[in-house]
């Protein structure tokens, strides 16, 4: 074999040898059973066709990639951001091993979870047992200031009741009466990871306040609440923090998983760093107003603090790109009576020069897109402020009242015109759509990439590139710690765009004699 001590090949290039195409040829040919090359790829050509998707758009009993992932896993980044906290999952052991590992894989840490590892008798006889057991030594081993409890498709097909469980674990003395313990029915079964995270929010606002008002007055502290809802670019919780410190305002940023995310190698293990102080979140009915950064994903969230935090819960968008931005300051300006300063005046102006600068590139440019609901209405806004044209916006896990706002939204601007919103589609769905109405580029998370895979396999004229903005990315590094909130947000954003264009044409033109006259040095 061609692998030798002193030469030691990864998986590309090892299985460009020969000896590998032919092991993997024989492999083809002996086990596979697969049809031959020609009706491989008649096939595939059938499926970049019309007729093909009207089929796909027909389907009904079948999902393909829906760009989303389950409950439990918001509940786990949730948990995450709040100081000394352990998520811990009521549930199969395979499925907390798989949010540790969606996690680990995306922002290339260390992810503390644990699991009750609830197997074949607790199916048949409830996980009551797994839960005292579970609780005790998390506890004894991980030493937190606080349990998050969440739960998978077993506890919940089965019916176990968190609050019954937990009360019986602390009456029965394996945790302390008084160790904060909240918890949330987080049904894989249902919903995705932002209604996830929502109902693990909404159990840790229960379980610190709902009966605690007594001595709560709205705006007594002086501070605003922020609520980030399910949100991955660990920038945004620090521009965030910068923009608030700016303005001088109070304010308490209710779940921050920064640090534990982002630990530095300087030789300590942090299995917690960081986060939002429990003693924050007792307080935070005590603030002026809670401000949903994305209201889509936080249904449960509001009603709580309306109904129970009796704030106003005043109605903002995600604060992506540069209006969006605007109303975001402007909003936290009203409610505290701060002004806006200088700084970020100019920063504003930053962004306003850069994006005068690329208008010319993006002007016009189609993009497909697809993410979580917020973020997709927050990125085809500034599409549209940038003068691009959104033409396919891909939201799985959204409802008809999200596809009405989003219509609204691209009715109002010259440029989104054609956008069509598709909500409860998949990837498979969003193929089709790059086949049959090509757009210049698609942009979400890792995953796009067998699309754009496919559609150079039909040529390179139908290829649509990839830009990885979004949840989860995988195949890149280091992207987590981007931000795509506020101003610094819109330009980080604006740089990726534009350059993706620019790349894309330097590849489009660098055929020396052919299409090099466009290969130009200054773009």
């Amino acid at each position: 074999m061609s692998q030798v001590v002193d030469n030691i090949k990864p998986s590309y290039p090892l299985f460009r040898d020969e000896e590998y195409k032919e092991n993997l040829a024989k492999k083809q040919n002996t086990v596979e059973e697969r049809p031959d090359v020609d009706k491989i790829e008649e096939v595939f050509q059938w499926t970049t066709t019309e007729e093909y998707k009207e089929l796909n758009f027909q389907r009904q009993m079948l999902t393909v990639n829906p760009a989303k992932a389950c409950q439990p896993l918001g509940a786990v980044l949730c948990a995450l951001g709040f100081e000394k906290t352990l998520p811990y999952v009521h549930g199969s052991q395979g499925c907390v091993a798989y949010f540790r590992t969606y996690f680990n894989r995306h922002f290339k840490e260390p992810v503390a979870c644990v699991s009750d590892s609830m197997t074949e008798d607790a199916a048949v006889f409830g996980g009551q047992k797994n839960m005292y057991d579970g609780l005790e030594n998390a506890k004894a081993l991980y030493k937190p200031e606080m349990i998050a409890v969440s739960t998978t498709c077993m506890a919940e097909v089965i019916g176990d009741d968190l609050n019954a469980f937990i009360t019986n674990s602390k009456k029965e003395g394996h945790i302390p009466e008084e160790f904060p313990t909240p918890f949330a029915h987080t049904p894989s079964f249902v919903g995705s990871h932002t209604t996830g995270w929502d109902n693990m929010f909404e159990g840790i606002q229960r379980y610190f306040t709902l009966n605690a008002m007594d001595d709560k007055t709205v705006g007594s502290n002086g501070k605003v609440n922020l609520v980030p809802g399910f949100e991955t670019y660990l920038g945004n919780y620090r521009v965030l923090h910068r923009m608030m410190q700016e303005m001088g305002v109070g304010y308490s940023l209710l779940c921050d998983p920064t640090e534990v995310l982002d630990t530095p190698a300087d030789g300590e293990y942090r299995m917690y760093d960081g986060g939002t102080s429990l003693d924050e979140m007792k307080d935070a009915p005590n603030a002026i107003d809670t401000l949903l950064l994305q209201p889509w994903q936080l249904i449960k969230t509001k009603k709580f603090v309306q109904g129970t935090w009796n704030q106003p819960a005043s109605a903002i968008n995600i604060p992506m790109g540069l209006e969006w931005t605007d109303d975001f300051l402007m909003k936290v300006s009203e409610l505290t009576g701060k002004e806006i300063p200088e700084s970020l005046a100019k920063e504003r102006g930053r962004l306003v020069d850069m994006m005068t600068d690329s208008h010319a590139w993006l002007h016009g440019k189609k993009f497909a897109l697809y993410g979580d609901a917020d973020f997709a209405m927050g990125l085809t806004k500034f599409l549209l402020e940038l003068g691009a044209e959104p033409t396919h916006v891909v939201v799985n896990h959204a409802n008809k009242r999200f596809k009405k706002a989003m219509d609204a939204l691209c009715a109002a601007s010259p440029y989104g015109q054609n956008t069509e919103v598709h909500v409860g589609k998949d990837l498979w769905h969003l193929r089709s759509l790059c086949f049959t109405d090509k757009p210049d580029f698609l942009i979400g998370n890792s995953y796009g990439k067998f699309i754009q895979r496919d559609t150079l396999h039909k040529g390179k004229e139908h290829e649509v590139p990839l830009i990885r903005i979004g949840f989860p990315i995988f195949d890149r590094h280091h992207l987590h710690r981007m931000t795509t909130y506020g101003y610094e947000g819109a330009m980080y954003m604006l740089t990726t765009l534009v350059n993706a264009v620019l790349e894309r044409l330097d590849d489009e033109t660098r055929d020396m004699g052919k299409t090099d006259f466009n290969y130009d040095l200054v773009r």
